[in-house]
């Protein structure tokens, strides 16, 4: 069985759990589930760099990348290097996230903030809006045609922007809806995660103007930005290419600072 199989038959014990201790009433009588939303969105549509910083402590891929750092240090540095957004990966089990890291990034900064989960049931987008999120990612991979229109337009209602992670044509050809602002195509394989920007290259012709397109995974140079920009990218995903050295929001700023 692949990773990516493992860590959705893990999460619907972890959700089933979680919605039998918090039900959906107490989390809309969350501060933050009222709150407006800033649009991920509109700050890519108007960003000059485009990079979605990532707080991430370790991956399947990875292991350990970065336990030291706080949230609050991270996204404050992200913030001030210019980042355009966040992801925050709310997964403890595989990449040593929480909702308590979501809801300490939202108390810190002003971006528009991701959460980067395995999102398989409409409570995790709930969670999302009572914990601070302004977006919510979904993944092709392991959803249905049906369950992305459900979920998408959910987030819709909430005021959340929904971004959809693709990794083939196949995935994109069921995903493109209305209730969704973003697609996103990752450069890795999920059952074998190798990463090659070319999907991105082979995928962007058959996204439409209408969305927002950004990339993921394996971004980690200049030259890969400025490669994947005339394919007509206004967003780029990374992650641990800042969180790996000594200061996430210094190595932010001075990538940012060099695409400009």
């Amino acid at each position: 069985m692949n990773i990516l199989l493992r860590i959705v038959a893990d999460k619907r014990q972890e959700v089933d759990l979680r919605k039998s201790l918090i039900p959906v009433s107490q989390l809309e009588c969350s501060a933050l589930f009222n709150r407006n939303t800033f649009s991920l969105a509109t700050s890519l549509k108007n960003s000059t760099s485009g990079i979605i910083a990532e707080h991430k402590r370790r991956s399947p891929s990875k292991n350990v990348i970065n336990q030291n750092f706080s949230v609050c240090e991270v996204v404050k540095g992200y913030e001030n290097a210019g980042a355009s957004g966040l992801s925050i990966l709310t997964d403890a089990k595989y990449f040593g996230g929480s909702l308590d890291d979501l809801t300490i990034a939202r108390a810190c900064c002003n971006l528009p903030i991701l959460r980067k989960e395995f999102i398989i049931d409409t409570y995790q987008i709930a969670e999302a809006k009572a914990y601070g999120a302004d977006a919510i990612l979904l993944i092709a991979a392991i959803l249905t045609p049906q369950e992305i229109q459900q979920f998408s337009t959910f987030a819709k209602q909430l005021g959340l922007d929904v971004l959809l992670e693709v990794h083939n044509a196949e995935e994109l050809d069921k995903s493109l809806l209305p209730s969704i602002d973003i697609i996103g195509v990752n450069n890795r394989d999920l059952k074998t995660f190798n990463v090659s920007l070319e999907i991105s290259k082979k995928l962007s012709a058959l996204i439409p103007d209408d969305f927002v397109k950004i990339s993921e995974s394996g971004i980690s140079s200049i030259d890969a930005v400025k490669s994947l920009q005339p394919f007509g990218y206004k967003g780029f995903l990374i992650g641990e290419h800042f969180m790996k050295t000594e200061n996430a929001g210094a190595s932010a700023k001075a990538f940012i600072n060099q695409l400009k």
